[in-house]
């Protein structure tokens, strides 16, 4: 049984004091995560903050003709937002391609960008997991590894980062706002996940005493060429093996600007601007997507169970590019790909 002390915050100030001084405090909004954490005596936190009345639940256009999204906009209302659905298909898309409907209707904005990684090992207590216990070790290295990471993991963790709605939010460019008590501040999302490096259990650059309370999208959002394409072990309810969001720009044939992230390969959403570069200016032809593909994944490392995942990236790149420049995105209801 853990031992908590409640409490309810109904501003951002007042959420803000509870956390003040807890290393160990948490908020809860939805609870889809930290829930399960708790049941499976992962975390222990010394005090839970109920944020769910913070004034964070809106979508509004921005001066700059963006969109922002507050923290604790649910999951479903946000995939099925009209400016979203228009502006924003690929973030809609990604969303509808994560959980089962009934975790879509409690989860939130801020808490998608905040839950971990659902590594075995990660979960699994009687087990050494730097990332939840650092310095005892990682048991995915030598152990079953097949959902791990293949870019951007360390001797010290290989997890992957679970959500799918990171990985459209990385290749639209938003940003993350986040309140503390000393003032207000903007994280670029490429700059808001960490790499595990010797530093696992740290997931985010979030700060102690900070709160997540909007996310804000820039006004390009691809919504004629795009795709999310997801590959898993089956067609629902499943973490990625591999996810693709892209989002292209074209003039005829031409590709003006393209961008596209991955998702299940890495501890977090996993953007690269030289492949990217490759696009510009080129065919929107599939050798041009394979030299993109080759570029993403020059670094990539394969480990006992998980090597098929580094083909299975390249081709999966090849074919969400082919599905943007053809407008024909994957669907999330008809989930065979096309």
């Amino acid at each position: 049984m853990i031992s908590f002390h409640y409490a309810r915050a109904s501003c951002v100030g007042e959420a803000l004091q509870e956390v003040a001084g807890d290393a160990n405090a948490k908020f809860i909004a939805g609870g889809t995560n930290l829930i399960d954490l708790m049941k499976m005596d992962v975390e222990r936190p010394t005090k839970v903050i109920d944020i769910t009345r913070l004034p964070l639940k809106r979508v509004e256009r921005t001066p700059g003709g963006g969109l922002r999204i507050g923290a604790l906009v649910r999951n479903t209302d946000l995939a099925y937002h009209p400016l979203v659905e228009q502006r924003y298909p690929v973030l809609a898309d990604a969303i509808m391609a994560g959980a089962s409907q009934q975790l879509r209707n409690m989860a939130s904005t801020g808490g998608n960008l905040l839950q971990r990684t659902r590594c075995a090992y990660f979960y699994d207590i009687a087990t050494p997991c730097n990332k939840r216990e650092p310095g005892s070790g990682c048991s995915a290295i030598e152990g079953q590894n097949r959902m791990h990471a293949i870019l951007g993991g360390s001797e010290a963790c290989i997890a992957t980062h679970p959500s799918d709605m990171c990985v459209a939010l990385a290749m639209l460019d938003a940003k993350v706002h986040v309140g503390s008590a000393s003032g207000d501040r903007v994280i670029a999302f490429a700059d808001f996940h960490r790499l595990p490096g010797d530093t696992p259990q740290r997931d985010t650059h979030l700060n102690a005493g900070e709160i997540i309370t909007a996310v804000e999208l820039p006004p390009k959002g691809f919504a004629t060429n795009y795709t999310y394409l997801k590959i898993r072990d089956r067609l629902s309810y499943a973490f990625a093996l591999v996810s693709v969001a892209v989002g292209l720009e074209l003039d005829g044939d031409t590709i003006k600007e393209g961008r596209f992230a991955l998702g299940g390969v890495a501890h977090k959403p996993w953007r690269d601007p030289q492949a990217e570069a490759v696009l510009r200016g080129q065919p929107a032809h599939a050798a041009t997507f394979a030299r993109a593909a080759g570029v993403v994944l020059r670094d990539a490392r394969g480990y006992a169970h998980n090597t098929f995942k580094i083909d299975l990236a390249r081709r999966c790149i090849v074919r969400a590019l082919t599905q943007a420049a053809c407008g024909t995105p994957q669907s999330q209801s008809a989930k065979k790909i096309v």
